[in-house]
């Protein structure tokens, strides 16, 4: 079995992930996706999907204007192994109620960055 050494530590991505969705100044965002996915980051779930950077500063930008005030956090801690890793969140109402929770699976590049996020949360039918 062959591991992946990562550069960064993982919880700076991961804080680096949850700064992306929760920054709501464009300029600045654009500056942690770049320091959190590589170029041909793509993120996937069940009603949304972006590859590289400009699809995913849209992606989060559309969040906000879907839902104002709210914010994303961790909910637990951060697993990995290899170039694999997981965690749980939870999007907040500005009354700080969470309104989803989920959980996302990572593939990570060997410099520690993100190239691949799937996120899992129920759906409506």
């Amino acid at each position: 079995m062959t591991e992946t050494r990562v550069a960064a530590p993982i919880e700076t991505i991961v804080d680096g992930y949850f700064a992306m969705w929760n920054e709501t100044d464009a300029d600045r965002r654009r500056d942690v996706i770049a320091a959190t996915w590589t170029p041909s980051g793509s993120y996937v779930d069940p009603r949304f999907d972006a590859d590289g950077y400009d699809a995913l500063d849209a992606l989060v930008a559309g969040v906000h204007e879907t839902f104002p005030g709210h914010r994303f956090r961790l909910t637990t801690p951060v697993a990995v192994h290899h170039d694999r890793a997981y965690w749980g969140w939870d999007l907040a109402g500005p009354d700080g109620a969470p309104v989803v929770t989920g959980v996302d699976f990572a593939v990570l590049a060997p410099d520690g960055r993100l190239r691949e996020v799937c996120g899992f949360y129920p759906v409506p039918a």
